[in-house]
Parts: structure tokens; C-alpha cells; sequence
């Protein structure tokens, strides 16, 4: 990379280099250690039985997903085979899996009690067996991705049961990050970070959009995540969800790039766009201070327990609009962050939630002028006891 090039991304290098002295090393040898101890998810399974009794649910049925990993510390995939996860607000927590994946979920979950059946037998009828031992019919709640075949099956094995969406439930059980959840985010959010300015650094004329996502991807393996992103140059960067493509880097041009990585389950999510060449246009300056003067009118509002979600988008939205852009600001403020990469909460119009402390969140407003270019400014925020905490380390403006 020519010196003049190297320029233009270096107060992208400086903030990742900021980040590694502030939060220590990043490799390989010590990012993945810090695994969640047992006694984290038997305090989730407490919190859901708690959970449960409060909204008169008398069960909770959950096949592999990520809420199922949330409760037992592992996801072994789903197939045609049943796997069940079954917790009453009052009893024991039953796993109901095939016999030969017994052991492998026992060594794999603080859960106790799994049992299996034979490639012969009906596993509803252990699923049957396992609820009217504790009650016969009840009202259940169903993890929101189950297939609807196993809902079927299930409805037809329990006839005397009433099954709602349990959304509800596990949105509010994940919705506030316990400080395990906290130090894996802010993990990703370091590597992310780093494996980013690495990646800035290495850009040269020439380069694909494909060529740069797989140097980001084998950078965040260097330091012991798995991860990548868009990469989107010039015109592409106006696309919100665009790229990676086959464009080439040329000179005098904006790059974005929006990545994050997963740490043992927890991930990030960060954007950055740069001007690659010279200097940037007086058109990218003036769009891009804009879209951090709006990140920082959300992040200056933000107060717990007190401010709802469409706040944030709401103040951010109008320091665009009232610059002349607001057509150009196309998507939601933000979205939370844990183990998907959105979930909740949401920072949108309309969403009335008002956010509490351990709420984990992007803010990433965005001006989009197609044929042109786009820039995003994306940060990882925590809501804390005294107002928003950015996670990840903010561009200066231009």
C-alpha cells in the first residue's frame, strides 16, 4: 500500500491499536477460554421457571435452537430425529434425545435427567411420559422456532394441553445480559475491532470486495473467532445489506465494512467506512460528520429505565433529517445484540420498551445515496446504571 493510501485509513489503525493496549491481547492463545460455568444456566432454568409462574405457564418446550443453547449450554442440531428440552415451573428439567445421542448431550449439559429413545419407538410417547408424570394437562409454552410438525406431534401426544408462542418468555430471559454474557461481548467486540484495522490496513488497488471479506474472515481466525462481514466499495457501500461482490478497490473511493465475530456464542457487530485515496470529497466529509453528530444525539439520550427505544431512533433521524437526508436514512437505528446477531431490543419507531440496564445494542445510523456512496457508522452499546455505554471505540469525525 502506497503511503498516501495508508494515510486515509490510519485513524481506523489508531483506534484499533487504542483498543488493544485499553483491553489487552487478542490472540488466539487467550480469546476463546472463558467459557460460561454451569451454575450460569442453572440460574437461566431458575429465572425461566420464575418466568413461567408469573404468566401461569406450567411448561416450557424448546427443541435445538438458540434459546435451547441459552438453557443448556450446547445445541446439537435438529433433524427429523426429536431432541426436546422440557422445563415445568415446578419439577425436574428432562432432555428427551435418540439413545445414542444420550451421552453425547449428557457430557455436554449440567442436565441431569436425559432420556432416550430407540430408532423404533415413538418419542412423543416419551415426551407424554415425561409431562403427566408431573401433571396431566396444563398450559404450555413453545419455543418460537419449533417446527410446526413437532408442534403437531406434540399437540396430538399432550390433547389436554394449551400451547402458546413462548416469545415472551425467552425474549425477557435474554433480553438483560448477565456480566459472563457482558465480558464474551465485549470479546468479540475487541476482535472485531482488531481484525478490522488489520484488515483496513491491507487494502490496495485492485482488490475485490471478495478479496478483502476473506482477509477479514482469516483475520478474526487469526485471533481465535470465527466471523467476517460485508465489504462494499465506491457505489456498492449505498446498498445497505450489499456486497461482498466482484468490484475492485480503485483509488478515491469510500469503503464500508460491517462485521462482527462469535465468541463461545456471543457476538458483535460493528461498521465502519473510510474514504480509500488521498482525501476524502467534501461531500464524504460533510455526510459522514453528519452520521456521527446523529450516532451521537442517540447516545447523548440514552438514560435506563427512562428512555424508549424509538427515542434513540427518533434522535438520530431527525439531526439527518433536518440536514436535508432524512429520505436517505432507510432502516431502524439499531437492534440488540447476544447470542444472534439481532434480536432484542429494537431501536425503532414504535417500539415503546424503555431500555434497562444489561440491554445490549447497536446504534448505526446511515445516509444511502445510490450512484454515490453510503456511509454507517455502527458502535456496540451496553444501557449501564448512569446511561449508554459505548462498547466498541467510536471514529473521530473528518
Amino acid at each position: 500500500m502506497e503511503r498516501r493510501e495508508f494515510l486515509t485509513v490510519a485513524a481506523v489503525a489508531a483506534v484499533g491499536r487504542s483498543g488493544r493496549e485499553a483491553g489487552g491481547s487478542a490472540d488466539s492463545r487467550t480469546v476463546q477460554q472463558a467459557e460460561l460455568a454451569p451454575a450460569a444456566f442453572t440460574r437461566r432454568l431458575a429465572r425461566l421457571r420464575e418466568e413461567l409462574r408469573r404468566r401461569e405457564l406450567d411448561l416450557f418446550v424448546a427443541t435445538p435452537s438458540t434459546n435451547y443453547s441459552y438453557l443448556t449450554g450446547y445445541n446439537p442440531g435438529r433433524s427429523e430425529r426429536l431432541i426436546a428440552l422440557l422445563v415445568p415451573a415446578e419439577g425436574e428439567v428432562v432432555i428427551i434425545c435418540p439413545a445414542f445421542e444420550v451421552e453425547r448431550i449428557r457430557r455436554a449439559t449440567p442436565i441431569a435427567d436425559v432420556r432416550g429413545w430407540e430408532e423404533q419407538d415413538d418419542p412423543y410417547a416419551l415426551v407424554r411420559d415425561a409431562v403427566r408424570s408431573r401433571q396431566r394437562g396444563g398450559r404450555g409454552a413453545l419455543e418460537p422456532s419449533t417446527e410446526y410438525h413437532a408442534f403437531r406431534r406434540l399437540a396430538d401426544a399432550l390433547p389436554g394441553w394449551q400451547w402458546t408462542d413462548g416469545t415472551p418468555v425467552t425474549e425477557r430471559l435474554r433480553i438483560i445480559k448477565a456480566p459472563e454474557e457482558l465480558a464474551l461481548i465485549r470479546r468479540a467486540v475487541e476482535i472485531t475491532e482488531t481484525a478490522m484495522t488489520a484488515t483496513f490496513a491491507q487494502l490496495a488497488p485492485g482488490m475485490s470486495e471478495r478479496d478483502v471479506a476473506r482477509r477479514l474472515s482469516g483475520e478474526m481466525q487469526q485471533r481465535g473467532a470465527s466471523g467476517g462481514g460485508l465489504v462494499q466499495f465506491g457505489p456498492s457501500s449505498a446498498l445497505p445489506h450489499g456486497g461482498p461482490g466482484g468490484t475492485t478497490l480503485a483509488r478515491e473511493t469510500a469503503v464500508l465494512i460491517d462485521c462482527g465475530c462469535r465468541v463461545s456464542g456471543y457476538t458483535s457487530d460493528i461498521t465502519r467506512t473510510v474514504w480509500f485515496g488521498d482525501a476524502p470529497t467534501a461531500e464524504f466529509r460533510r455526510v459522514f460528520n453528519l452520521v456521527h453528530d446523529a450516532q451521537t444525539a442517540a447516545m447523548e439520550l440514552g438514560r435506563p429505565n427512562a428512555t424508549e427505544c424509538q427515542a434513540l431512533d427518533r434522535a438520530a433521524r431527525q439531526v439527518i433529517g433536518d440536514a436535508g437526508y432524512g429520505q436517505f436514512f432507510t432502516h431502524r437505528l439499531g437492534h440488540g445484540m447476544g447470542m444472534d446477531g439481532h434480536e432484542v431490543p429494537y431501536l425503532v419507531e414504535g417500539n415503546t420498551l424503555k431500555l434497562e440496564p444489561g440491554m445490549v445494542f447497536s446504534i448505526e445510523p446511515g445516509v444511502y445515496q445510490l450512484g454515490k456512496f453510503g456511509v454507517r457508522i455502527e458502535d456496540d452499546c451496553v444501557m449501564t446504571e448512569g446511561g449508554i455505554e459505548v462498547m466498541s471505540r467510536r471514529p473521530a469525525q473528518l
